[in-house]
């Protein structure tokens, strides 16, 4: 009996059922690889372990040295934002990306992503 020839492998790219686009939501990772495509991009796996500084910012505001020192339990401080507008990601002091709070479970809460900024990523 005559063998068939076997067939290629399919690849991530080809195995995208029709009518899908074979490219997927950008992620901070693909912002931060998106520079030269000639083979001498940014290699980046020696940093991978290195810790970053990551803060959700509600919002911000700006008072006196006598106003600061008057605050005590229960004190409210209004904020520059309004509820329901996006918190900013700031990571080593740098805004990369906005979000929505979200709730994970009885007393959790976390941030679902809905814009990265690209300015933080120095343009060559």
């Amino acid at each position: 009996m005559a063998k068939e020839p076997e067939k290629p492998e399919e690849t991530e790219a080809t195995a995208a059922p029709a009518g899908e686009t074979a490219a997927a939501e950008e992620t901070v990772m693909d912002a931060m690889m998106s520079g030269p495509k000639d083979g001498a991009g940014y290699n980046i796996d020696a940093m991978m372990n290195v810790g970053l500084n990551v803060q959700i910012v509600l919002g911000k505001t700006r008072m006196p040295i006598s106003q600061l020192l008057k605050l005590s339990r229960g004190s409210i401080i209004e904020l520059d934002k309004k509820i329901g507008e996006p918190v900013d990601i700031v990571i080593n002091d740098r805004l990369v990306a906005r979000g929505d709070l979200v709730k994970l479970d009885e007393d959790r809460i976390g941030v679902s992503l809905i814009e990265i900024v690209k300015d933080y990523v120095s343009e060559k």
